[in-house]
């Protein structure tokens, strides 16, 4: 029979974890066949460098187009790199092309926020090497 009224907080503090001897495996999420064998090489890399579960199905839009971000980004650079080493330099298509990259890199560091990739998401206040860490606060001492 259930207990009446609310949950206390000692009872919400507690895990649940499967039966002994029962253990949920859990796979990495497949390039889809969508992407290019570039920006599938970019989804393995992202996704080997993380747990399993990090990317859940409901995320695996956001990294297919995280991933193609990236290639873009790589091959507008490639082309501004052209651009800059070809003899008749055309600031045109040199300014074009760095509105390019800005926009790719925009929305590249966008997704990479929202799927919680950048450093910043993954920030340890306990490990870092500023200042900061040995002060004590002023209602500490």
């Amino acid at each position: 029979m259930k207990q009446r009224g609310r949950k206390s907080g000692a009872s919400l503090s507690v895990v649940r974890t499967p039966e002994a001897g029962e253990v949920e495996a859990v796979s990495r999420p497949v390039a889809p066949d969508e992407l290019t064998d570039e920006q599938a090489g970019e989804w393995s890399r992202i996704v080997d460098a993380l747990p399993a579960d990090w990317f859940p199905p409901e995320t695996h839009g956001l990294l297919v187009q995280y991933c193609r971000h990236l290639v873009e980004a790589r091959r507008v650079s490639q082309l501004i790199e052209q651009v800059v080493s070809s003899d008749e330099f055309n600031l045109a298509n040199y300014n074009e092309l760095l509105k390019m990259q800005e926009r790719e890199g925009r929305a590249a560091s966008s997704l990479a926020t929202r799927m919680r990739l950048t450093q910043q998401a993954t920030f340890d206040k306990e490990k870092s090497k500023g200042k900061a860490r040995g002060i004590k606060k002023p209602w500490e001492s």
